[in-house]
């Protein structure tokens, strides 16, 4: 090889491989000691120390991005692949690598449209392993005893809620202090929701019959919180049944979906939670005066019927006179009939001596008064018998008549209404009617003016 092609420096100074990687770092980071990096998120990796690895490019180039663990876990969302995001940071290198990339400080959604396209991939993803079908939501109790609140102690939410609980209905109100908004508001909203659910029945504090997650307005970064993955599916597990109330009316996050029912304000809210005593005392006053007024009927329908029915049936007294009757023409036909019988059997007597022999006579007619007084005493039995038929048969008559003798009703309580006249007053017509009325009870009488 000619001498010519072998022009080489030997004063230019040798570097190692790590002098020539650091110094190039420092230029690097002299460089672009802070700088906002707007890009999408791709390869997104938490490894298990809770650094975050990925890239972020756009459509021309891409860089390595790394955000070390205690800024990882102030993010204020949840960043997956496809999300684009500007990034706060300052470019160094990596020796072991040769390779350069942003060192993550801040990350925000970059602009209104990126968060809302997170919040729609997520609203599908979680809408098709269906935690927001209708099946699984709880009915709200009618009337609560206990009632949980998941809010800020110290905004005019939790006193609002309180203010209208108390006015429509004062109910035990048991309040778990949560961070609504920043770093960490999600974990604590998800844990409170947990920490209800985890009551037992039989634990000091008393487990709530619902429960009331609830945050005043704010931006879509302020309620970003309430669309967190872990509240939803809190919200989504929690066997008491719950009410979402973030946000105005106009706002909507991803609890409201997974949540028993949607309140567009705290006090919207407490109106769903409990009723409004007032009316339910309204209420019971009605089904009682409804309850009275058909008893009222009730008794009227009876006492008509009872009435009518003791029309048709002939009086006590005329009853126990024809019996009696009876009874006079059956002891007068007796009184009659004996002396009569007693007459035919001695006129058979006598004709029946004088064609005996005498000496016959003596016993045949001890053998006939013997058979005189069997017969005698038979038919006085015959007679008895009858007698007492007849006199349990009237007396089974008279217990009948007794039975419907106005007056035992009168002992019962019921009472019967009279005009002035003395006629009974069956309808309410005919005792406006009167002037005065009279009120038979069991014991008197009373005058009353309608």
């Amino acid at each position: 090889m000619p001498e010519t092609a072998l022009n080489f420096n030997h004063n230019q100074p040798v570097y190692t491989v790590s002098e020539i990687s650091l110094s190039i770092k420092r230029m690097v980071e002299d460089h672009f000691g802070v700088v906002r990096l707007r890009g999408e998120i791709s390869g997104w990796k938490q490894a298990a120390s809770g650094h975050v690895y990925f890239r972020v490019k756009d459509d021309n180039a891409c860089l390595d991005a790394v955000c070390w663990r205690g800024n990882a876990c102030k993010l204020p969302f949840k960043a997956e692949d496809g999300l684009e995001v500007i990034l706060t940071g300052r470019i160094t290198t990596y020796p072991g690598k040769s390779s350069y990339q942003i060192v993550v400080d801040r990350m925000e959604p970059a602009g209104l449209g990126a968060l809302m396209a997170l919040l729609e991939k997520r609203r599908k993803q979680l809408e098709e392993e269906g935690l927001f079908k209708s099946e699984r939501k709880k009915p709200l109790p009618f009337l609560p005893r206990v009632v949980g609140v998941i809010t800020s102690p110290t905004g005019a939410v939790i006193r609002d809620i309180l203010h209208r609980l108390s006015d429509r209905f004062p109910v035990h109100v048991i309040l778990w202090p949560v961070m609504v908004q920043g770093e960490g508001a999600a974990a604590q909203v998800a844990e409170a929701i947990y920490g209800f659910n985890s009551l037992m029945p039989n634990a000091q504090c008393p487990v709530p019959d619902i429960l009331i997650v609830a945050r005043g307005g704010g931006s879509i970064e302020d309620l970003w919180a309430f669309n967190e993955e872990i509240v939803v599916r809190a919200a989504a597990a929690s066997r008491i049944p719950l009410i979402s109330a973030v946000g105005h009316e106009t706002d909507t996050t991803l609890i409201d979906y997974a949540s028993d029912r949607r309140a567009p304000t705290p006090t919207a809210a407490a109106e769903m939670a409990v009723p409004v005593r007032e009316e339910l005392w309204l209420g019971l006053k009605q089904l009682d005066a409804r309850l009275s007024a058909a008893t009222q009927r009730l008794l009227s329908q009876r006492h008509d019927r009872l009435d009518g029915l003791s029309r048709g049936l002939p009086r006590p007294v005329q009853l126990l006179q024809t019996a009696a009757q009876r009874l006079d023409d059956w002891d007068e036909r007796l009184l009659a009939a004996l002396p009569a019988a007693l007459t035919r059997r001695e006129q058979q007597l006598a004709l029946m001596a004088a064609h005996l022999k005498p000496q016959l006579l003596l016993g045949d007619i001890r053998k006939g008064l013997e058979r005189l007084h069997e017969c005698q005493s038979r038919m006085q039995e015959s007679w008895q018998r009858r007698l007492e038929r007849c006199e349990e048969k009237l007396q089974n008559l008279a217990a009948m008549l007794e039975s419907v003798n106005y007056q035992r009703v009168l002992e019962r309580g019921f009472a019967l209404v009279k005009d002035m006249g003395g006629k009974l007053v069956t309808n309410a017509a005919q005792a406006k009617a009167q002037e005065t009325l009279a009120i038979v009870f069991k014991d008197g009488e009373v005058k009353v003016n309608p």
